[in-house]
């Protein structure tokens, strides 16, 4: 199905040919018309399925069709999880909006930059605003923006939002919005909180799955190594040489470990450097932008760039540190092998890791074979878990002994 069929303008299509798509994936095969159908929408959907435009090109369709006069008013607002996020989901407004004749006025917030400027930029005029979170409640903590325009809302990555502790602050947000809504909700995953957010802000949704289905992963070839914890840096440095990776993304357990390793792998003499919320967003900008010119070989960050993330020439993307999560196992790796590409990724895994990285398997429905590197094997054994010692007898006291202490108390 082409995008011809899905209800999309000339204008609208005209931009999705100058930008080099020629078919719809799976989801927005899907989510396209539902949406321009006016329907709420749930979708669950794993990282590389064109998740994005699946709402951005409805959205632009129906605001095409309106003929809003006079200062532009907050119609669209879409909440994402982070700053890159955010500032991507911006450009491909402005991307696929380049044909219309009548363009939205898009307008980014985010946190790690100026709240004035962003506040006065939407008192200029706001069609659809994109922010996280966090600094969405900023800004409308200040009353001087207008919500009651507002007829589409979205969440972007909203198990994600769960996950970075937005709860309460999605709970304020939808109070300061109108009642009648159409609302968009993506996730790669359905906890229970999900479930009871959507309940308060939906009203019969249309279910659309493509779990396990995005042709990205097809193009990963994924790899477990057998490392001792010690020896993952210098395992490290010689796939980097061995392999000659053009582009490598490493995710870290935390932003010290994540800074700690690129300090040491500078000092070697590679091109390195860490990224992780603890930095302004100047250095964020400035850092992704270097590691899309390729001026940075390796960049060490944490699972803030599991997500959000679209650098198209990403050639091996390493688990130094396992996620936490199985379902971030699939975002991750699915930072390599974009735009049809192929690439690799691969896990270090010591004895403590094994059952995790079971677990991260069955639940990405993956199986691989444990490879090992000469020189370095994985050597020892997994230390043995020490069992919880027996209570010992007469320690806790009994109904008896209480009862007679009560009375003794009372005695006194």
């Amino acid at each position: 199905m082409p995008f011809s069929k899905l209800g999309l303008s000339q204008n609208i299509q005209q931009a999705i040919k100058k930008n080099g798509f020629s078919e719809p994936t799976a989801i927005q095969k899907k989510i396209i018309p539902l949406v321009l159908e006016r329907h709420d929408i749930m979708a669950k959907a794993q990282t590389g399925s064109g998740k994005s435009a699946s709402f951005i090109l409805p959205l632009l369709e129906l605001f095409s069709r309106q003929n809003y006069e006079g200062k532009a008013k907050i119609r669209v607002l879409i909440l994402t999880p982070t700053r890159e996020l955010t500032q991507q989901i911006v450009a491909a407004f402005h991307t696929f909006s380049s044909s219309l004749s009548k363009k939205p006025k898009v307008v980014g917030v985010i946190g790690g930059e100026s709240i004035g400027d962003q506040l006065f930029a939407l008192q200029k005029g706001c069609d659809i605003l994109v922010a996280t979170s966090g600094r969405f409640l900023d800004v409308l903590s200040k009353k001087q923006i207008d919500l009651s325009y507002v007829q589409y809302l979205v969440l972007d990555e909203a198990d994600k939002m769960l996950d970075l502790g937005f709860e309460q602050e999605l709970a304020l947000i939808f109070e300061a919005l109108p009642k009648k809504i159409q609302s968009l909700l993506f996730s790669a995953t359905y906890p229970p909180k999900m479930l009871s957010i959507a309940s308060k802000i939906m009203q019969d949704p249309k279910e659309v799955s493509i779990e396990y289905e995005e042709p990205t992963v097809e193009n990963i070839i994924q790899r477990a190594l057998l490392v001792n914890r010690e020896n993952r840096a210098p395992l490290l440095r010689h796939l980097l040489k061995s392999e000659k990776y053009e582009l490598v993304l490493v995710f870290m357990a935390n932003k010290r470990a994540a800074d700690n390793i690129a300090t040491k792998f500078r000092k070697h003499g590679f091109a390195a450097e860490s990224f992780h919320g603890g930095l302004f967003q100047e250095d964020r900008n400035d850092t992704l932008e270097e590691f899309k010119k390729k001026k940075i070989q390796i960049l060490f960050a944490t699972d803030l760039l599991s997500r959000g993330l679209d650098i198209n020439d990403i050639s091996c993307v390493i688990n130094f540190d396992l996620p936490r999560s199985p379902a971030d196992y699939i975002h991750r790796i699915g930072r390599t092998a974009r735009a049809g590409k192929k690439g690799v990724a691969i896990s270090f895994i010591d004895h403590e890791d094994q059952a995790h990285f079971s677990l991260i398997e069955k639940r990405s429905h993956i199986k691989l074979a444990r490879e090992e590197i000469e020189g370095f094997e994985l050597t020892g054994e997994a230390p043995k878990k020490e069992k919880g010692k027996a209570p010992i007898k007469g320690k806790k006291k009994s109904k008896k002994d209480k009862l007679r202490e009560a009375a003794a108390a009372k005695k006194i």
